[in-house]
């Protein structure tokens, strides 16, 4: 049997890690491979860490074809929502994947509506002159409900994806460090942010303690509006005179009573 390896694909959903992929190991050999792999013509598209280790200890495994898919494209959306749906996946990874399938959702929409740049994405003029709709998965909120994480969530994610250094993002797919923190330490230089991956879990969460310290320190106090202000004023003054009238009123009662005595 012919199987074709497509790196892109192969690297296109999160490595297991060396705990993963032991466990894996050890399940596989104890059990065998009991989930088929599964194939589009001779490429494989689900069952890669299955297929390295069956192969390394020739374990036998049977195939599969799905043969639905036009694009490579097609593909990677499939491979997305399997692994979507799958529990074992954690909420960084689900969101890497959710925020990837909003990439190539919006791409295909783009390009089907002949729009020349992703500015026409959000529903601009297209080829035709008419306004073309908005493609779906076009909000934050479309991204995070697939995810099953929170809208703040996703982006943290896109910020982590944006500025953390790998060290950082192996440290968050590890579960070293959360995600919200792990968004904090990501907008520190990068050599500092491999310091602090090297220095551990208890590293990780000062560098990301210092930096919401300083976030919460650089924030300018509020001002009351004016109009708040002005009827703070207000109130302060009534209650002055209201004060002094009472002082009055003591004084009189005062006086009253030595009168009488």
């Amino acid at each position: 049997m012919n199987i074709i390896i497509n790196e892109e694909l192969r690297s296109f959903i999160d490595p297991l890690t060396v705990n993963e992929s032991a466990a894996l190991e050890r399940s596989l050999l104890a059990e065998g491979c009991r989930d088929a792999l599964v194939l589009w013509g001779e490429v494989l598209i689900d069952g890669h860490n299955r297929y390295e280790i069956c192969s390394r200890h020739d374990i036998e495994f049977r195939t599969v074809q799905n043969s639905s898919f036009s694009s490579l494209d097609d593909v990677m959306l499939w491979m997305i929502d399997n692994h979507l749906a799958r529990r074992s996946v954690s909420d960084y990874q689900r969101g890497v994947m959710a925020l990837r399938k909003k990439d190539i959702v919006t791409a295909r929409a783009v390009h089907s509506a002949g729009v020349p740049d992703a500015q026409g994405a959000s529903g601009t003029s297209g080829a035709s002159g008419l306004s073309q709709p908005a493609p779906p998965w076009n909000t934050r909120e479309d991204v995070a409900k697939a995810a099953r994480v929170s809208s703040n969530t996703i982006s943290q994610i896109e910020r982590i994806q944006k500025a953390a250094t790998p060290q950082l993002v192996e440290a968050v797919r590890a579960g070293t460090i959360s995600i919200n923190a792990a968004a904090n330490v990501a907008s520190l230089p990068q050599s500092e942010q491999i310091a602090a991956v090297a220095g551990g879990r208890k590293e990780l969460q000062l560098a990301a303690r210092q930096v919401r310290e300083q976030k919460a320190g650089s924030r300018a106090p509020k001002e009351a509006p004016a109009d708040d202000a002005l009827a703070l004023r207000a109130q302060v003054t009534g209650l002055r005179q209201k004060v002094d009238a009472l002082e009055r009123e003591n004084a009189e009662l005062r006086e009253l009573l030595a009168n009488a005595a």
